[in-house]
């Protein structure tokens, strides 16, 4: 439990770092960090600070998906956007294009690293995860048409207040499921207990969407991620020595 809870806060620091490098590479950055930048743009308010209060609004949308959010989701609401303004605080501004795109790409990288620590503690998704699986259980949506509807409206409003949108934002799209491809099953945690099979369900929903639209059909608690190491035999289901 010390070992899981302890990725579980380094996966989310890395990934509010991972969020300030691309954005102070400011040549595109994801669809919902262009949401919070696009009201912080509008309204004066911080984009960390926006950042926690999208995700406790989206977390509020699980309640008629009837989803139950885990560890890692409420600490992904209370510690995503502080993190994301200590990086921002900390990283300087690229003096030149070429250092622009080696930090978003750093970014980049190092979010596909995060999202393989923190998924892997196995604590639940984060808000914005869990609300494409919901729609998955509750509707019947594929996970990928779920991401891109409701992606492509968040994307649409931020660009509308002022968000960077650019190459960044489509680099994401394109390359950051092959990457979390690569790093989630290299950082794949051990099974969840039987418990917690909710939580390792929408865990291996999250594994599923991040590898691509092939790799995310239904997935229940009973159906293990192609993904992630295969569950052992019980002890009394193996053939005697």
């Amino acid at each position: 439990m010390t070992f899981r809870l302890l990725r579980l806060l380094v996966g989310l620091a890395l990934y509010g770092f991972a969020e300030a490098l691309m954005i102070r590479g400011a040549i595109g950055i994801d669809p919902w960090t262009v949401f919070s930048q696009g009201i912080s743009r509008s309204t004066g308010l911080s984009i960390g600070l926006l950042t926690n209060l999208i995700g406790l609004a989206v977390l509020l949308l699980w309640i008629p998906l009837r989803q139950r959010p885990g560890l890692g989701t409420v600490l992904n609401v209370l510690l995503l956007g502080p993190f994301m303004e200590l990086g921002l605080w900390l990283l300087p501004v690229p003096g030149s294009l070429t250092l622009q795109v080696l930090s978003f790409t750093a970014g980049l990288l190092l979010l596909a690293v995060a999202s393989g620590l923190y998924i892997g503690a196995r604590f639940g998704p984060g808000p914005r995860d869990g609300l494409m699986t919901g729609l998955h259980a509750r509707l019947g949506w594929p996970i990928w048409l779920g991401r891109t509807l409701v992606e492509a409206t968040v994307l649409g409003a931020g660009w509308l207040l002022g968000g960077d949108v650019g190459l960044g934002t489509l680099a994401f799209a394109l390359l950051i499921g092959p990457l979390c491809g690569v790093t989630l099953p290299l950082l794949a945690g051990r099974k969840a207990p039987a418990r917690n099979a909710p939580v390792a369900a929408g865990a291996a929903l999250e594994v599923a969407d991040a590898a691509g639209p092939a790799a995310a059909g239904p997935v229940s608690p009973s159906t293990p991620s192609p993904l992630l190491p295969p569950p052992s035999r019980p002890a009394s289901s193996r053939a005697p020595a």
